[in-house]
């Protein structure tokens, strides 16, 4: 999302509220948790993922009504817009974005799913229905298995996005403001 304001180069923009960045670290903590205690410490692992299940809910109420880049309006895009992006990303000419680029946009997206995916299941198991069930232990499993594989991935993103824009994104998720450009405001 980028709006005309004359900013000058260097300046910061506000971008991710306090409630983005507490929802995004805490979810970091509860998906550790779950998955470092999913075999050793079952409550400990059922209650981290109970968190990051409600974690999910929260986001997604605020990305209705919470702050302009927060919301997925502003982030969300076509298949085309992100396949559009990736090609420029492989030729190094992809667009430096203020929120979300349209790649990160869809990770957060499948972040979110698989995450929900995962508590779901990991809640069905304690039901009387699916407790002990081998078939949705091992669906449960495999969402935990790819929810990984989206997070290293996501991470690859953040460090080649980082590099390529000569930005600390990670930086950016801890303190909420990110560099400004003359075509960027703080819509916050």
């Amino acid at each position: 999302m980028s709006q005309t304001s004359g900013a000058a180069e260097g300046s910061w923009v506000r971008v991710w509220d306090p409630f983005v960045r507490l929802f995004h670290w805490t979810l970091v903590l509860s998906f550790g948790v779950a998955w470092l205690s999913a075999n050793e410490w079952q409550d400990l692992h059922m209650w981290a993922g109970y968190a990051a299940g409600a974690l999910i809910l929260l986001r997604v109420a605020w990305g209705f009504i919470g702050t302009p880049y927060a919301r997925f309006s502003s982030f969300v895009r076509s298949p085309t817009a992100v396949v559009d992006y990736l090609k420029a990303v492989v030729t190094g000419s992809e667009a430096r974005h203020i929120g979300h680029n349209p790649a990160g946009g869809a990770m957060i997206v499948a972040l979110m799913l698989a995450m929900a995916a995962t508590a779901f299941t990991g809640w069905l198991l304690t039901t009387d229905a699916f407790w002990g069930d081998r078939w949705a232990q091992h669906v449960h499993n495999y969402l935990a298995d790819g929810l990984l594989l989206l997070v290293c991935i996501h991470l690859a993103g953040v460090l080649l996005a980082s590099y390529r824009h000569r930005e600390n994104l990670i930086a950016a998720m801890v303190l909420g403001r990110k560099r400004a450009t003359a075509e960027t405001r703080d819509i916050d």
